[in-house]
């Protein structure tokens, strides 16, 4: 569920058109292939993982953007923020007049219109909540996805081939450009820990948020990186799953890559994972 007024979701701005096109060699596979495929590898090499995007490849929407929105309809922008959206603004030749919810729409504008880049947006979303303590973010981001309904928003054709890999015991890492304290929380009702969630974190002093984030976020190669700070050395990447193009550089590196639900942007450049295969609904 996408929040009711408001600009309109990356979900929505890049869904794909009848236009577009895959290079003739994606074919689509069903669940049961899939996990075929992913079994094989665990046995040849036990010890894998498989990573899975959240934002339009597990659930519908985004729920970094439900967090976002939200907070600027709450309108709470303590001053560490203001001070820090002012000062994006200015870098990047735009107004700072204003309080922080009118600074930080005015920079999310700017984004739909091509003129911010997306990566620092999915940074804004993890730090606009500085000056916040850690438990406040959280249970402001639990109340989000609770509101957001989740459950009703899944993809069930990739909640199958997980269910099966789960009890296969398998490893599954959700990994997510959202803010951690909404990934987190909507992971944990689809079967993910803490310890599986690989997600953007903002940074903290004496247990508040400071303006700024952990870099990389997990954002294109960055998804990488986080992802392999937090599996084993060496460990075999089975499986991936994204819906993106930011999500290219992951689902290049797994052996079985999947697209789920893709978006025009990853359609276009679907040549560039060799074996890429879109999961049949």
């Amino acid at each position: 569920m996408q929040p009711a007024s408001g600009p309109a979701s990356k979900d929505d701005r890049t869904r794909a058109t009848y236009g577009i096109r895959y290079a003739p060699s994606v074919q689509h596979q069903d669940a049961d292939a899939v996990c075929a495929r992913i079994e094989a590898l665990a046995c040849a090499a036990p010890g894998g993982v498989i990573a899975t995007d959240g934002d339009g490849t597990l659930w519908s929407g985004d729920v970094g953007e439900d967090l976002f929105h939200a907070f600027l309809s709450h309108g709470h922008v303590e001053p560490p923020a203001l001070e820090a959206l002012r000062q994006t603004a200015r870098q990047h030749a735009l107004s700072d007049a204003g309080g922080g919810s009118d600074i930080a729409r005015r920079i999310y504008r700017a984004y739909l219109d091509g003129g911010f880049p997306e990566e620092r947006i999915c940074e804004i979303m993890t730090w606009c909540f500085a000056g916040w303590s850690r438990s406040a973010v959280r249970a402001f981001a639990r109340d989000i996805v609770r509101r957001s309904q989740i459950v009703t928003r899944l993809h069930p054709e990739l909640v199958r081939v997980l269910d099966r890999m789960r009890a296969a015991r398998l490893e599954i890492q959700l990994v997510s450009a959202s803010p951690f304290a909404v990934v987190a929380e909507a992971g944990s009702l689809v079967g993910f820990d803490e310890d599986h969630v690989v997600a953007a974190h903002a940074l903290y002093r004496d247990g508040v948020m400071l303006p700024g984030v952990d870099r990389p976020i997990p954002y294109a190669a960055g998804k990488v990186t986080r992802l392999c700070e937090r599996i084993p050395a060496g460990a075999t990447l089975y499986a991936a799953f994204g819906d993106n193009a930011f999500d290219l550089a992951m689902l290049a590196t797994a052996h079985v890559a999947v697209a789920v639900r893709p978006k025009d942007r990853l359609r276009q450049r679907a040549a560039e994972v060799p074996g890429m295969v879109e999961l049949a609904r």
